[in-house]
């Protein structure tokens, strides 16, 4: 048997990358080659958080072993620095069983962690304290402007209103470290030799439909209760998982700030713009090869896998 492969299973939200999974691991394993499948979302790391994530019940993942769904609270921060030492220990935990692995998600910086030889800077909790007081006090604007002239290359490629992602890079530079800079190394190299990248494509105004309706089915199936629901786990209280598209505009609604509409008025405003940001994301990867996340191209992957083994 040929050693095994880290799949990569990219792309933006809503281009149909969990079906895509799911067929890739069942065409391998026809073609001899068992898979498991590794969660790359930051916010299906949540227990809870189903409806809003359109995470995949458990009942509908075919047989197929799936990991780092489920994992953590939604009091407790995602940091990606957590994530990727956990996600590689997963993906080694699969090759011992003599499975390939399929990493699957949108979250740009979480997938890149683990396909790429990124190093973290350090954390300093008491820096990292003073800087978030004062995003609370003085927002996001003063903290990037101090960056922008501590930093300015950093700077250039941070979206301002991300207060959480300024302060992490002045907590970096503030410690005299080399930023990662919220991008891709310079020069990625890949921290698995057989990795397959391959991308979810769809035509954008395609997308753009799909996800306005799927907005709308999360309020049909009842995002609001499940906001309310975790707000009473604390939902509000972590860093990583109130930041959540959807979430903040339901429990707005449930607060009266919002109504129905306008609620998923925002949502699927802000989803068109996240989709956005991933596509722009993913298209700097090397050797990624944009597909139909159809079921004949699963099969057409997994069978040109076997024919002609990753070097």
């Amino acid at each position: 048997m040929s050693p095994p492969r880290l799949w990569v299973v990219a792309g933006a939200t809503g281009t149909g990358k969990t079906s895509f999974s799911l067929d890739l691991a069942e065409a391998l394993e026809e073609f001899g080659r068992p898979a498991e499948i590794i969660n790359a979302d930051a916010m299906q790391l949540y227990r809870g958080m189903d409806i809003g994530t359109a995470k995949l019940p458990p009942a509908e993942r075919r047989g197929i072993p799936h990991h780092l769904f489920d994992v953590l609270e939604v009091t407790e921060e995602a940091a990606v620095a957590w994530y990727q030492p956990a996600a590689r220990t997963v993906v080694e935990g699969v090759f011992t069983r003599g499975a390939d692995a399929v990493l699957v998600g949108g979250s740009g910086l979480y997938v890149s962690s683990v396909v790429f030889d990124f190093r973290f800077p350090p954390h300093d909790d008491a820096l990292r304290a003073r800087l978030e007081a004062e995003l609370a006090e003085d927002g996001a604007g003063a903290l990037f402007r101090r960056l922008r002239e501590l930093d300015p290359a950093t700077a250039e490629r941070i979206d301002a209103r991300n207060g959480r992602r300024v302060v992490r890079a002045l907590e970096i530079v503030l410690q005299g470290k080399d930023t990662h800079g919220a991008v891709l190394p310079t020069a990625p190299t890949l921290w698995h030799p057989r990795t397959v990248l391959l991308g979810a494509h769809a035509e954008r105004s395609a997308l753009v439909e799909r996800l306005d309706r799927r907005v709308e089915a999360m309020w049909e199936e009842g995002l609001v209760a499940e906001a309310a629901q975790l707000r009473a786990r604390g939902l509000e209280d972590g860093a990583t998982a109130r930041r959540a598209i959807g979430y903040a505009q339901a429990l707005a609604q449930l607060d009266g700030h919002l109504d129905q509409s306008e609620a998923i008025a925002q949502t699927q405003a802000l989803t068109r713009r996240y989709a956005r940001r991933q596509v722009s994301w993913f298209r700097r990867y090397d050797g990624l090869r944009w597909v139909p996340p159809t079921r004949d191209a699963a099969w057409s992957e997994a069978r040109a896998a076997v024919t002609r083994p990753v070097d």
